[in-house]
Protein backbone atom coordinates (compact mmCIF):
# COMPACT_ATOMS: atom_id res chain seq x y z
CA UNK A 1 0.00 0.00 0.00
CA UNK A 2 1.03 3.62 -1.10
CA UNK A 3 1.07 6.14 1.64
CA UNK A 4 0.54 9.87 -0.06
CA UNK A 5 3.05 12.21 0.43
CA UNK A 6 1.09 14.60 2.22
CA UNK A 7 0.63 12.22 4.90
CA UNK A 8 4.32 11.36 4.97
CA UNK A 9 5.14 15.50 4.56
CA UNK A 10 5.13 16.21 8.46
CA UNK A 11 7.25 13.10 9.59
CA UNK A 12 10.24 14.47 7.02
CA UNK A 13 9.56 17.94 8.28
CA UNK A 14 10.63 16.50 12.02
CA UNK A 15 13.22 15.23 10.80
CA UNK A 16 14.89 17.86 9.52
CA UNK A 17 14.33 20.74 11.63
CA UNK A 18 16.02 19.12 14.78
CA UNK A 19 19.08 18.66 13.04
CA UNK A 20 18.98 22.09 11.63
CA UNK A 21 18.18 23.60 15.37
CA UNK A 22 20.77 21.47 17.02
CA UNK A 23 23.49 22.75 14.08
CA UNK A 24 22.55 26.04 14.97
CA UNK A 25 23.26 25.45 18.70
CA UNK A 26 26.38 24.37 18.16
CA UNK A 27 27.44 27.46 16.08
CA UNK A 28 26.75 29.21 19.04
CA UNK A 29 30.41 30.40 21.19
CA UNK A 30 30.55 28.83 24.45
CA UNK A 31 31.90 31.01 27.03
CA UNK A 32 34.35 30.43 29.70
CA UNK A 33 34.27 33.85 30.80
CA UNK A 34 33.18 37.17 29.50
CA UNK A 35 35.94 38.76 26.69
CA UNK A 36 36.29 42.62 26.90
CA UNK A 37 34.45 44.69 24.08
CA UNK A 38 36.63 46.82 21.49
CA UNK A 39 37.96 49.59 23.40
CA UNK A 40 35.79 52.16 22.00
CA UNK A 41 33.20 50.00 23.55
CA UNK A 42 35.40 50.01 26.92
CA UNK A 43 32.71 51.11 29.33
CA UNK A 44 30.13 47.88 28.78
CA UNK A 45 31.62 46.49 31.17
CA UNK A 46 30.48 49.40 33.95
CA UNK A 47 27.27 50.63 32.66
CA UNK A 48 25.79 53.21 35.10
CA UNK A 49 21.97 53.07 36.09
CA UNK A 50 19.47 55.23 34.16
CA UNK A 51 15.49 54.96 33.65
CA UNK A 52 14.37 55.54 30.26
CA UNK A 53 12.04 58.16 29.26
CA UNK A 54 8.16 57.83 28.19
CA UNK A 55 7.90 60.33 25.98
CA UNK A 56 9.72 63.04 23.66
CA UNK A 57 9.46 66.00 26.59
CA UNK A 58 10.78 63.20 29.28
CA UNK A 59 13.51 62.07 27.48
CA UNK A 60 15.50 65.65 27.38
CA UNK A 61 15.77 64.69 31.14
CA UNK A 62 17.90 61.10 30.76
CA UNK A 63 21.10 62.16 29.27
CA UNK A 64 22.55 59.40 27.64
CA UNK A 65 26.32 60.06 27.63
CA UNK A 66 28.15 59.31 24.35
CA UNK A 67 31.03 56.76 25.30
CA UNK A 68 28.94 55.57 28.73
CA UNK A 69 26.91 52.19 28.56
CA UNK A 70 23.77 52.55 30.77
CA UNK A 71 22.36 49.29 32.74
CA UNK A 72 18.70 51.21 31.22
CA UNK A 73 15.22 50.44 33.30
CA UNK A 74 12.58 50.12 30.68
CA UNK A 75 8.57 51.07 30.57
CA UNK A 76 5.72 48.81 29.88
CA UNK A 77 5.46 49.65 26.02
CA UNK A 78 1.50 50.65 26.71
CA UNK A 79 2.81 53.58 28.78
CA UNK A 80 5.25 54.84 25.98
CA UNK A 81 4.69 58.13 23.90
CA UNK A 82 7.30 57.15 20.88
CA UNK A 83 7.75 60.60 18.70
CA UNK A 84 8.17 58.36 15.48
CA UNK A 85 6.36 54.99 15.42
CA UNK A 86 8.54 52.15 16.10
CA UNK A 87 8.79 50.19 12.84
CA UNK A 88 8.45 47.03 15.47
CA UNK A 89 7.29 48.56 18.74
CA UNK A 90 6.22 45.64 20.31
CA UNK A 91 3.05 44.61 22.17
CA UNK A 92 1.45 44.84 25.43
CA UNK A 93 3.55 42.89 27.53
CA UNK A 94 6.81 44.09 25.55
CA UNK A 95 9.34 47.36 27.08
CA UNK A 96 10.69 49.99 25.45
CA UNK A 97 11.75 53.70 25.81
CA UNK A 98 13.07 57.09 24.99
CA UNK A 99 16.58 58.46 25.87
CA UNK A 100 18.94 61.79 24.77
CA UNK A 101 22.51 61.99 23.35
CA UNK A 102 24.41 64.40 21.67
CA UNK A 103 26.44 63.81 18.73
CA UNK A 104 29.92 65.99 19.10
CA UNK A 105 31.60 64.85 15.77
CA UNK A 106 30.17 63.69 12.75
CA UNK A 107 31.20 60.15 12.16
CA UNK A 108 30.19 56.84 12.46
CA UNK A 109 27.85 55.84 15.35
CA UNK A 110 27.31 52.53 16.70
CA UNK A 111 24.69 51.89 18.99
CA UNK A 112 24.98 48.56 21.25
CA UNK A 113 21.95 46.52 22.86
CA UNK A 114 22.21 43.83 25.38
CA UNK A 115 19.29 42.50 23.26
CA UNK A 116 17.88 42.21 20.13
CA UNK A 117 15.15 45.46 20.94
CA UNK A 118 14.00 47.56 18.05
CA UNK A 119 16.23 50.65 17.62
CA UNK A 120 15.50 53.99 16.30
CA UNK A 121 17.65 56.95 16.04
CA UNK A 122 15.49 60.29 15.75
CA UNK A 123 16.33 63.93 14.97
CA UNK A 124 14.01 66.65 14.40
CA UNK A 125 10.84 63.84 13.97
CA UNK A 126 12.74 61.68 11.43
CA UNK A 127 14.76 58.43 11.88
CA UNK A 128 17.99 58.29 10.71
CA UNK A 129 19.04 55.67 8.18
CA UNK A 130 21.49 52.95 9.81
CA UNK A 131 24.46 51.87 7.57
CA UNK A 132 25.25 48.67 9.20
CA UNK A 133 23.85 45.86 11.59
CA UNK A 134 25.49 42.87 13.30
CA UNK A 135 25.97 41.19 16.61
CA UNK A 136 28.18 41.60 19.13
CA UNK A 137 31.52 40.51 19.96
CA UNK A 138 30.87 36.94 20.95
CA UNK A 139 31.08 36.84 25.04
CA UNK A 140 31.17 39.91 25.51
CA UNK A 141 27.71 40.33 26.36
CA UNK A 142 26.62 42.83 23.53
CA UNK A 143 23.69 40.99 21.60
CA UNK A 144 22.69 43.53 18.99
CA UNK A 145 24.76 46.64 16.82
CA UNK A 146 23.44 48.79 15.05
CA UNK A 147 25.46 51.97 13.08
CA UNK A 148 24.37 55.27 11.79
CA UNK A 149 26.32 58.22 9.81
CA UNK A 150 25.68 60.99 12.44
CA UNK A 151 26.11 64.72 12.42
CA UNK A 152 26.60 66.91 15.25
CA UNK A 153 22.98 67.84 17.63
CA UNK A 154 20.96 66.20 19.70
CA UNK A 155 19.07 62.90 19.14
CA UNK A 156 16.52 60.99 20.64
CA UNK A 157 17.01 57.10 20.94
CA UNK A 158 13.97 54.87 21.01
CA UNK A 159 14.07 51.44 22.22
CA UNK A 160 11.05 49.04 21.62
CA UNK A 161 9.81 45.99 21.15
CA UNK A 162 12.07 44.70 24.27
CA UNK A 163 11.44 41.44 26.27
CA UNK A 164 12.35 42.30 29.72
CA UNK A 165 12.34 45.69 31.33
CA UNK A 166 16.38 45.76 31.39
CA UNK A 167 19.14 46.04 29.09
CA UNK A 168 22.54 47.28 28.41
CA UNK A 169 23.13 50.31 25.99
CA UNK A 170 26.08 52.27 24.48
CA UNK A 171 26.43 54.97 21.94
CA UNK A 172 29.38 55.57 21.02
CA UNK A 173 31.47 57.15 18.07
CA UNK A 174 33.50 54.35 15.89
CA UNK A 175 37.19 55.77 15.12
Amino acid sequence: MRQPLFLLFPALCAAVVPASAFAQMSAMPACAAPADPPAEMASWRAPQPMKAAADAKGAGKVKLKAGQAAALTLLPTPRISYPLRPAKPGGSVSFGGIVHFTVDQPGTWRVALSSGAWVDVVKDGTAATSTAHGHGPDCTGIRKMVDYSLEPGDYILQLAANGDPQMTVLVTRLP
